[in-house]
């Protein structure tokens, strides 16, 4: 066998042939400290029954050789065989068979059977965005019936390796079910290493495909009973290793955001094109502009010059026909960034275009964003892609591969309160990455969040090492396009990404910390939860400081283990289904302790006879004690830390049965109060059906409770999604 490894201490690749017999991936996995069955091979039958000597029965027969990948389906496997006479006769009946299928077999394998078990699956394949993922499920007949699998990134941890198991539905089979023993998970997870894990068999093989199916699982160890290997020749997707600063750690992009000056090619001197719009838009910001137009001698009341060559500039936007666009980056020596807002590359089909745009970059010694995206939005450093007044600088971050979206999340998230420090769209990630802006952000002072948004990873194992490089100190909230079959089809329409799996971006989450979100009103809302509650949630690690990092107790459970949240607000009806909703989101609604009962009695909250109960009714309303929520939630936490606390209101009720809105305002006023007397609790306010409100009024609560760090949502679902983003984010930290 030529081997397509260095074996266990060896780094070196081998050319590999197309196919491997299985025997021959078994004498690989034994070289690897991997339990396969004892067995010998024969190349016709008559050799069968010798090689079956000095196995101990029942035995197992198999055939092997080209077109043989699913053994079962052809009749190619033979189980339960009682010694060599029976397994030469096996072998006869095989092989005429598999003739008269037009299959000719290289040879036979016989093996010694395993004893039963829980079969499971364990492999590693190479996705398109992210390279080698491992793979455990349940195996043997029930892979393809119960589609019972995990995912992670390689190279797994031994807490990996835990998870993907303990995350199976059929997990309560490897603990022992109906009077059958535990299977031996020390053994099983090692498994999973030696396949997986850092230094593992997964970094030695060409992918392809690397499959063990079935893995027999006992309370004795774990046992190979089958395994198929199929070299591959894909390459992992994204830049080259050429790239200066690909995760983040060797480009400083302080002139993308806060540009000395900037550039804009693409202008008209006649007709108003992209070019003069963001020519407006810069104006409007103030950062020293110049036109560049070969013969203009103004644009808008903006200096030109007649070449990119000349523009005294650090930032370059071209909006030029794609054809002409690596003409102009070409001569952008001396800039350090240049970005193309043109479509019309590798999104389109363009592959060539796009690889010689790239190149034209690098001769100019400037860094591509893009093509095909909008820009950068940084209110400190003048930097804007959208018109009007920018808003407050802040510490929030955007990387995203949709400039439209980007542009909503910015000016929507602007309206509900959130701040933006550095914003960047990326399009088809030809040369800057979302994995090397990420990196840099996690040492930037005046970010202490990020949002994503992505459709192509571009480079999927530097941004799985970058999102581990802030863990647990730079929350990351992911919202990805493209998961499901259509969705990927519309975002290969988009800027040219084709994801594989969707679970891998779930398991990145789950590996990394980074929290995983469905929409983008998710998005902005867990955002606003971490911009809020920044002091509330960064641990104390080592690394950079963060803003706002002021250190309070972070996390408490339920007796399950979830995170424990206090619900409290009027109508019965809406707190049932606030539990409901918290439970969906894996938040548990944590009893009250024994000790508050009577002093919540004597407070009034609680429903008429009965005993108070999480969630907490009270009389929230216009005719309510504003301070009532500020006392019941001191009683509360004084006796057991809540970590969360969701109040809610019916803002609708203030007006039905009031007139005015000074009853809510004061109620705010005395939950920011309590959120200042309580800097271990994160507070979070729902304002339920505010449509009801007058113009202004959810405006100035939302102001009020602002002030205090609390954020506010409309719905319970909303703030549900952005509670348990944080939750998961201090359970992967």
């Amino acid at each position: 066998m030529t081997a397509p490894v260095g074996g266990p201490s060896g780094t070196s690749r081998e050319p590999a042939p197309a196919h491997f017999a299985e025997h021959e991936v078994k004498a690989l996995l034994r070289e690897w400290g991997v339990a396969v069955p004892r067995g010998a091979t024969a190349t016709s039958p008559a050799e069968v029954a010798a090689a079956a000597r000095g196995l101990a029965p029942p035995l197992v027969l198999k055939a092997h050789g080209p077109g043989l990948v699913h053994k079962s389906d052809a009749g190619a496997v033979r189980l339960g065989l009682s010694g060599p006479a029976e397994a030469e006769s096996a072998a006869a009946e095989m092989l005429a068979g598999l003739l008269s299928q037009g299959i000719a077999p290289d040879g036979f394998l016989v093996e010694e059977q395993a004893p039963p078990g829980v079969e499971l699956i364990i492999g590693v394949v190479r996705d398109p965005g992210f390279g080698p993922v491992l793979l455990a499920g349940l195996g043997g007949v029930w892979t393809e019936v119960m589609r019972d699998t995990a995912l992670c990134l390689c190279p797994a941890s031994e807490a990996d390796a835990r998870r993907m198991l303990a995350s199976l539905r059929g997990a309560p089979l490897l603990h022992g079910h109906r009077g059958r023993p535990a299977v031996d998970s020390e053994a099983l997870v090692g498994l999973l290493l030696a396949i997986g894990g850092s230094e593992g068999l997964w970094e030695r093989l060409d992918l392809g495909e690397f499959e063990l199916n079935p893995v027999i699982a006992t309370e004795e160890g774990v046992v190979a009973v089958d395994a198929r290997y199929l070299p591959g020749t894909a390459e992992p997707t994204g830049p080259g290793p050429g790239t200066p600063g690909r995760d983040g750690s060797g480009q400083d992009f302080t002139a993308l955001f806060e540009p000395r000056a900037v550039a804009v090619v693409g202008a008209s001197a006649s007709r108003p094109n992209f070019g003069n719009m963001f020519l407006e838009f810069y104006k409007a910001t103030g950062v020293p502009l110049v036109a560049v137009h070969p013969e203009a001698d103004e644009i808008n009341g903006v200096p030109t010059v007649p070449s990119l060559a000349e523009a005294d500039a650090d930032y370059a936007l071209v909006a030029v026909p794609a054809d002409r666009c690596a003409e102009v980056v070409r001569q952008a020596k001396g800039v350090s960034f240049v970005q193309v807002m043109s479509g019309g590359f590798g999104e389109a089909g363009a592959a060539g275009l796009e690889t010689d745009l790239v190149r034209a970059a690098r001769e100019a010694g400037a860094r591509l964003l893009g093509p095909n995206c909008m820009g950068v939005y940084s209110p400190r450093g003048g930097q804007t892609f959208i018109g009007g007044e920018p808003g407050p600088p802040g510490h929030v971050a955007l990387i995203s591969q949709s400039g439209g979206l980007a542009g909503e999340v910015v000016r929507v998230g602007e309206r509900r309160g959130l701040a933006f420090s550095r914003v960047a769209t990326v399009g088809n990630s030809a040369d800057v990455t979302p994995a090397e802006l990420l990196g840099w952000l996690g040492g930037d002072e005046h970010t202490s969040v990020v949002g994503m948004y992505l459709e192509d990873p571009r480079d999927g194992h530097a941004l799985f090492e970058a999102l581990m490089a802030v863990r647990g100190r730079l929350p990351v909230v992911l919202l990805v396009g493209g998961r499901s079959g259509q969705g990927r089809r519309a975002a290969a329409s988009h800027t040219g990404g084709m994801v594989g799996d969707g679970r891998v971006w779930r398991a990145l989450a789950d590996q990394t910390g980074a929290v995983l979100v469905g929409s983008q009103d998710d998005l902005i809302g867990a955002l606003s939860f971490f911009q809020s509650h920044a002091s509330r949630i960064i641990p104390p690690v080592a690394g950079p400081p963060l803003p706002g990092a002021a250190r309070g107790p972070r996390t408490g459970r339920d007796g399950d283990g979830l995170p424990a949240v206090l619900v409290i607000g009027p109508s019965g009806g809406a707190s049932v289904l606030a539990a409901d909703v918290l439970d969906a989101a894996g938040l548990a609604l944590a009893a009250l302790p024994d000790e508050t009962r009577e002093v919540l009695k004597a407070l009034g909250a609680g429903a008429a006879g009965t005993s108070p109960a999480n969630p907490l009714e009270v009389p929230v309303g216009p005719r309510g004690r504003p301070e009532l929520v500020r006392e019941v939630i001191g009683a509360i936490v004084a006796r057991r830390p809540y970590p969360d606390v969701v109040a809610h209101v019916n803002v609708q009720s203030f007006f039905t049965f009031g007139t005015s809105a000074d009853p809510l305002y004061a109620y705010a006023h005395n939950l920011a109060r309590a959120q200042r007397d309580l800097p271990g609790t994160r507070i979070t306010l729902v304002t339920r059906n505010g449509e009801c409100a007058p113009p202004g009024v959810e405006d100035e609560v939302r102001a009020i409770a602002a002030g205090a760090g609390i954020p506010v949502y409309r719905s319970m679902e909303a703030a549900a999604v952005a509670v348990a983003a944080a939750a998961r984010f201090i359970r992967g930290a």
